[in-house]
């Protein structure tokens, strides 16, 4: 992407290119001044300038020691426009996603690399399956087999009226009801697809700026790949621009979507047609349910067979298998709809549809899964053990273990609360004054888990409470020492001690995630045992028990349907409310902040990843800048998030453009949480390489920040590149040089301090020799922001 102003070649200008963080803001915010221009980009994303400091790199004596300010604002890419509110709906495909990212460091493992990845997309395709078959549970079995079967509960819905039994009509048999229903599930996956080639198009689809050398496919590359400190993963070519692999598994989920609804017809009607004197041919059954074993077989090969192709560019395309196993699935789905339309006078409907196994099958699989993942990731993490990693090395088989709990619960939500709705006065599953069975009964045994999972989740949460009140009472007299403080104020001393106190919870993630993934897999594990041994709910299930077991059952599940359909709700409202406020838009669009940061490697209905457009923005932007300016010299300053991009671009850079870029972070996420959460990509010896391939970097830090910290690289040469922590407030009390009481800024506002400014003109002298000053020019400051 060429820059829109082309500097003289003898130019001697400094460019500090502000990039900002988390939430999002907008150019005047950044630059500090109401009227900004656009150099670069689109609508999306772009490169803003001040009028003034458009010819800013023909004019280089205006500036003297202060850089040219330019903002690169990203935020529409994450909360712009209300329809982006609903991929909170998507929240277990992202978390899924973000699993395959938080593989441990591996060094001559790839095989086990390639396992790990297989794995995650395993459990990815499950997601799909799984949310697919709530909505089939939903649509087929509660209203089109279950309510239109039953005229106690027909009657009451009006708009049933078509399908109801009682009615006799075409539509009334039990096989056409079923492929009517089937409409439900197969729009939401042909919706699913829809919106993942949509963002891929508007998002994703931006190749980085051409000319880069692609890396050959050869075994010594990936040898030199594997063990270069300076290039790590997040520089290769390919890294980001993974159009293929989206594509495939595109096509699979689709594919397994599809299966999905043509599974649930065929293997009822399949049912019925082995039980009775069926007018329609038992073998058609057969050979259709063969038919859709072939295609799930190929669907699974897809996901397993391929992953990534990040050492080169691959803008190949599979488009006979992207356009054909999506295709076939639906014309399969098709056959098993006429199949279950096919007349049988003599079927009716009663009790429910199998999807007690299916769900069984499901958790089951789900289970085992992430049990291998842990098996492969601990080995990778024996074999390189990092001590800041987080759960050594089990972080990403907890994640993708909170993602199937959070599939369980949306989906588990909306088939209780339909079935709750569709029966009335009655309670569904618990026998006398139902009208309909309900859902499968392990719907129900999973949610009666989840008062005990928050019981549990109570006791680490009140320890982490009283520990931090115990350190914040325990910094009082730290403070006061730092600040040299002759009358101390006891309130103010609490307010720092406890925003710092606060600001040190986010170390203890980590161990909560992990309770909460494994409680989540036991108790997951004993609603299994409970549903297959006593093919009951809960509370009918402890009939016979000793009063406080029977009482304690039925408390369980009673709570836990509420709390599963609750925080089905609360999702639901969240999206809706983030539709019509801007400001809660704004608050959701910070979860996508983080968790889209990664490309769609596991599953590809997952939130686009806004780093696919915004990192090879910033490094053409780069690039081509300091092809315009040879003497020129480039500061890129990022602020929270912008810093992990900030970082990713510098990556990105050639060999020789890297040595003329100097880093400044602050607020930084890169070693505390990225760092330790995803390690084979910001681990030690990626920050080291970094450190060692920029001209020079700086990171600022304050102990009131919950997200950003040092980055610990402590080479024992040159330069150190931590700058902290940062005084916060900059004074305890009024003083002649500020008069007034200074805030507490946590994460906001580094600029504010004066120590960004001499960071930043240390930076650029490092960088070479200042341009001498011109005598009664006019010098202009810039006081770029980038807090986000």
């Amino acid at each position: 992407m060429p820059p829109a102003i082309q500097a003289p070649q003898s130019s001697g200008a400094a460019l500090e290119l502000l990039v900002h963080g988390v939430g999002g803001t907008t150019p005047q915010e950044m630059l500090g001044d109401p009227r900004t221009v656009r150099v670069t980009g689109d609508a999306t994303a772009a490169v803003y300038r001040r009028p003034e400091d458009i010819d800013g790199e023909h004019h280089p004596e205006r500036y003297g020691k202060e850089p040219v300010a330019e903002a690169y604002c990203w935020s529409n890419l994450t909360s712009g426009n209300g329809s982006r509110a609903l991929w909170l709906l998507l929240l277990p495909f992202m978390v899924v996603n973000l699993a395959h990212w938080m593989r441990p460091t591996a060094s001559g493992r790839t095989r086990a690399v390639r396992l790990y990845g297989v794995l995650v997309r395993l459990v990815a395709l499950s997601l799909t399956v799984l949310l697919t078959a709530a909505a089939c549970e939903v649509a087929l079995d509660l209203v089109a087999w279950q309510c239109a079967g039953v005229p106690d509960c027909s009657n009451r819905r009006s708009w049933l009226g078509f399908l109801s039994s009682e009615q006799g009509g075409w539509w009334s048999q039990p096989g056409r009801r079923l492929a009517v229903a089937a409409l439900v599930p197969t729009a939401l996956v042909g919706l699913l697809w829809y919106l993942s080639n949509r963002t891929w198009s508007a998002y994703e689809s931006q190749r980085p700026l051409d000319g880069a050398e692609p890396e050959e496919e050869t075994p010594n590359a990936r040898a030199h790949a594997a063990t270069d400190p300076v290039r790590p993963a997040l520089g290769r070519a390919g890294f980001w621009y993974g159009r293929r692999l989206v594509a495939r598994l595109r096509a699979a989920h689709t594919a397994a979507g599809f299966l999905t609804v043509a599974a649930c017809l065929t293997v009822a009607a399949a049912r019925h047609d082995r039980a009775a004197d069926s007018p329609v041919p038992n073998t058609l059954g057969g050979l259709l349910g063969t038919a859709l074993g072939l295609c799930a077989l190929v669907a699974v090969w897809v996901v397993c067979s391929r992953g990534r192709s990040e050492r080169r560019l691959d803008k190949r395309l599979d488009s006979a298998l992207i356009t054909f196993l999506p295709g076939t699935a639906l014309a399969l789905l098709v056959l098993a709809a006429g199949y279950a339309a096919w007349s049988r006078p003599d079927w009716g409907s009663s009790g429910s549809l199998p999807g007690e196994v299916a769900f069984r099958a499901l958790t089951l699989g789900q289970g085992a899964l992430v049990v291998a993942l842990a098996v492969v990731a601990r080995s990778l993490y024996r074999r390189t053990p990092e001590p800041r990693t987080i759960m050594y090395g089990l972080g990403g088989p907890a994640v993708a273990m909170l993602a199937c709990a959070l599939g369980g619960v949306m989906t588990g939500g909306v088939a209780q609360r339909v079935a709750d709705w569709l029966d009335g006065p009655g309670t569904p599953g618990m026998g006398l004054g139902a009208a309909i069975e309900g859902p499968p009964v392990l719907l129900s045994w999973q949610a009666s888990i989840i008062p005990i999972l928050l019981l549990l989740l109570l006791v680490p949460v009140i320890a982490l409470v009283v520990r931090t009140a115990r350190n914040a009472r325990r910094m009082g007299g730290a403070i006061e020492r730092e600040y040299g403080v002759e009358r101390p104020e006891p309130g103010r001393t609490r307010r720092i001690a406890r925003t710092r106190a606060a600001a040190a919870l986010t170390d203890s993630a980590p161990w909560i995630v992990g309770l909460v993934s494994g409680a989540t897999l036991l108790l997951g594990a004993g609603a299994v045992a409970g549903a297959w041994a006593s093919g009951q709910v809960p509370g009918l299930a402890a009939d016979g028990a000793p009063p406080a077991i029977e009482s304690l059952a039925e408390t369980a599940q009673s709570t836990g349907s509420w709390l599963v359909g609750f925080g089905f709700i609360l999702f639901v409202a969240c999206g809706r409310r983030a539709y019509r406020d801007a400001s809660a838009r704004r608050t959701i669009g910070i979860l996508w902040d983080v968790g889209t940061f990664w490309p769609r490697a596991a599953h590809p209905f997952a939130p686009p990843c806004y780093a696919e457009r915004a990192v090879p923005d910033l490094a053409s932007r780069m690039t081509a800048w300091t092809g315009g300016n040879p003497q020129g010299r480039l500061v890129i300053s990022g602020h929270s998030q912008g810093s992990v991009l900030a970082a990713s671009a510098v990556w990105q850079l050639p060999d020789e453009t890297r040595r003329r870029v100097a880093l400044l972070t602050y607020g930084s996420p890169l070693e505390r949480l990225y760092g330790r959460w995803f390690p084979a990509y910001f681990g030690p010896g990626p920050l080291r390489g970094l450190h060692r391939s920029v001209h020079c970097w700086r990171n600022l830090w304050r102990l009131t920040d919950p997200i950003g910290g040092p980055v610990r690289i402590a080479e024992g040469h040159g330069v150190e590149v931590d700058r902290g922590p940062l005084k916060d407030p900059l004074a305890y009390g009024r003083t002649p040089e500020l008069p007034l009481p200074e805030p507490i800024l946590g994460h906001s506002d580094y600029q504010a301090d004066p120590v960004f400014a001499q960071e930043r003109a240390a930076l650029l002298e490092q960088l070479g020799p200042l341009l001498p000053r011109q005598t009664g020019g006019e010098t202009q400051t810039s006081s770029g922001r980038s807090s986000g």
